[in-house]
């Protein structure tokens, strides 16, 4: 058995972009449009992930846009995406920085969690050793649900 993607539908797919690419860094793999079936299929992966997700098309996200108008509800019950980041302190300035709330601030120096413009719950891990507490992170308070 091998992991290959995890599929999220969208309602915005510039809005969605905008979030999993330029604030999240995720990078667009390849996109398919299918004008019978009315959708657009857009395949992303994290930097490290890119050369497997090219090669072997696993380790990827794919967001589903319909291009009929549908309300999603619900993004919780998905459960989450997890990425493990670089620097969880600087990442979380730049969503915060870009009007994204950060629902769990990294005040362990280890996790954080954010939410996709459809309401899909975000895991972001520290890559190696935790970072030492730092503020504003430590004294931050949780901010609905994660």
């Amino acid at each position: 058995m091998q992991y290959l993607h995890t599929m999220v539908r969208v309602s915005d797919l510039e809005a969605s972009l905008h979030f999993y690419c330029e604030l999240l860094g995720l990078e667009e793999i390849s996109r398919k449009e299918s004008e019978k079936g009315r959708f657009t299929l857009v395949f992303l992966a994290a930097p490290d992930d890119r050369q497997r997700a090219r090669e072997e098309r696993t380790a990827m996200l794919e967001l589903t846009y319909n291009w009929d108008p549908e309300e999603y509800t619900g993004g919780r019950n998905f459960g989450h995406l997890a990425y493990r980041v670089e620097d969880i302190y600087a990442l979380c300035e730049r969503l915060q920085a870009n009007g994204v709330t950060i629902n769990r601030p990294p005040r362990d120096g280890h996790m954080a969690f954010v939410r996709s413009p459809d309401g899909i719950s975000i895991e972001l891990l520290q890559q190696g050793d935790d970072l030492p507490p730092r503020e504003p992170w430590t004294s931050m308070e949780n901010t609905g649900n994660w």
